[in-house]
């Protein structure tokens, strides 16, 4: 990472300057290598909306292409999302999950239902439901005798086909958000070759799911690994394969969304307790917390900070989802404390999150961020997984000119993949004498038409600039070398 000196003496002028206008100075036509991209790509130039302006806005505008064209954001829409996350709630923003009873424990057992209350945490991975379990466990909760009763009521969601957006009910990013989301509600299979037959492994534990442990091996390329498996997923209890795995794929890993999530918690709960020893005499199902229940533990989620960067730099869709119907939880009086700029977090969210709360929340804070002279972004479900999501460049650039002078923007913007480096932007800047790498901090977008790309990118002149650039096209695929470009070019500008 270098030229750090230039970009913090750049974001130290911000505070108090207006946003994104258009400069005195005309700017710049598309770059050659962006407009020879495109062209290769045969779609032309009216599809791309583009904007590359200096985070300081006292500085001339580099390219400002269609910037107030609304278009569909794709997965860079997650800026919005963190953004307004990291602003509302606070980087050091927790979720709990409680453990609660309405028995006694004595001599290592539990003498009544265990409650689990859910409050959204959008990464309770099978890691950390091991630890809280040995946390009870060292409370001397070894045998359940009683139920263990979920409690999903956080979240307020309508019943949904997880195959709905594009027909891919499998693919791990088509997961469904949950006020109990455990484990991305996805099952891990493990393909490994040995002794003329492919062994076959799992994680987690689910309870009641049976999955063929061993795969008859084939001759041949690897190709479609997954296609040669012939993998059955129809039934909830059980995953087969009628086919057969190439050898020569080595061994391989295939996470798949749950083929029956509704059920998902329940049997990772319940699998994940046996596995760690515990004894349950009852069942686990779905229920509420009854009122004057025992607290036995808390389990406290990882930072916001932290949820973000997965967000930003992997583009975690039900995460987003997660973090956006966090913000709908939020009682209106706590958010007004935040956006009329005292300081300090939110409060502790105490609604039931609803996708119509966060929307209408996202758009207050909006509006009394950015007046009413900056077009709101259209939200879905805050995650870009949405055929309905549109913004501006301009807004865009606007929310990212914001938060370079927010007291904790740093921290926003290393939560960003970097080109070269890290998360989704690491193929960016492969070029042995590529500007960017190291020096562009950004957020991709893909979806069938649509890619996109946005960020922070650090210049040889000594800028930091803003650089967005959106492909609404049915070519949009074969765009992204058009955008890799335009990135390469605003990290190449000299004085």
């Amino acid at each position: 990472m270098r030229r750090h000196v230039g970009a913090a003496l750049a974001l130290t002028l911000l505070t108090g300057l207006p946003a994104c206008a258009q400069s005195p100075e005309r700017p710049a036509a598309l770059p050659a290598p962006v407009a020879q991209a495109l062209q290769r790509a045969q779609i032309p130039d009216n599809a791309l909306s583009a904007l590359v302006v200096p985070v300081d806005p006292r500085a001339a505008d580099r390219i400002r292409h269609r910037a107030e064209t609304e278009v569909n954001p794709a997965s860079v829409m997650k800026l919005v999302t963190t953004y307004a996350a990291i602003d509302l709630l606070g980087p050091d923003f927790t979720w709990t999950t409680r453990f609660y009873t309405d028995g006694r424990v004595h001599q290592g057992a539990l003498r009544g239902n265990l409650y689990v209350r859910g409050d959204g945490d959008p990464k309770l991975v099978i890691e950390r439901l091991q630890e809280a379990f040995a946390a009870l466990q060292a409370r001397g909760v070894q045998v359940i005798v009683g139920d263990m009763v979920l409690d999903h009521s956080a979240f307020e969601l309508p019943p949904r086909d997880p195959g709905e957006f594009d027909g891919e009910a499998l693919r791990p990013y088509n997961a469904a958000p949950d006020a109990l989301l455990v484990n991305f509600k996805s099952v891990i299979l493990r393909f490994t070759p040995d002794d003329g037959q492919a062994r076959v492994s799992s994680e987690p534990p689910l309870q009641g799911l049976t999955i063929d442990t061993t795969v008859p091996l084939a001759r041949g390329a690897c190709g479609d690994w997954r296609g040669a498996l012939r993998a059955r997923f129809d039934q909830a209890d059980r995953i087969r394969f009628e086919g057969r795995y190439p050898a020569a794929c080595g061994e391989r890993t295939w996470p798949v969304a749950y083929q029956d999530p509704g059920s998902y918690a329940a049997r990772a709960f319940e699998g994940v307790w046996r596995a760690s020893g515990g004894i349950l005499t009852g069942q686990v199902r779905a229920g509420l917390t009854p009122p004057g229940v025992q607290l036995l533990h808390e389990a406290r989620s990882l930072p916001l900070l932290d949820i973000i960067t997965d967000v930003n730099q992997w583009s975690n869709n039900v995460m987003a989802q997660q973090v956006f119907l966090t913000l709908g939880r939020l009682p209106p009086l706590a958010m007004d404390a935040v956006t009329q700029g005292r300081p300090g977090p939110a409060a502790a969210p105490a609604r039931t999150g609803r996708f119509e709360r966060s929307r209408e929340v996202m758009r207050q804070w909006w509006v009394r961020t950015f007046g009413v002279k900056v077009a709101p972004p259209v939200v879905d479900n805050g995650s870009g997984l949405s055929r309905t999501e549109r913004l501006t460049p301009e807004a865009l650039a606007n929310l990212l000119r914001h938060a370079a002078a927010h007291p904790k923007g740093e921290q926003f913007v290393q939560s960003l993949s970097v080109a070269g480096i890290t998360g989704t932007a690491a193929r960016i800047g492969q070029r042995p004498d590529s500007a960017a790498r190291g020096n562009a901090w950004l957020k991709t977008g893909t979806l069938r038409d649509v890619t996109g790309i946005a960020g922070y990118v650090n210049a040889l002149d000594g800028q930091r600039y803003i650089v967005i650039g959106f492909v609404n096209h049915p070519n949009a695929g074969a765009a992204r070398p058009a955008l890799d470009a335009l990135v390469e070019w605003t990290a190449a500008l000299r004085p």
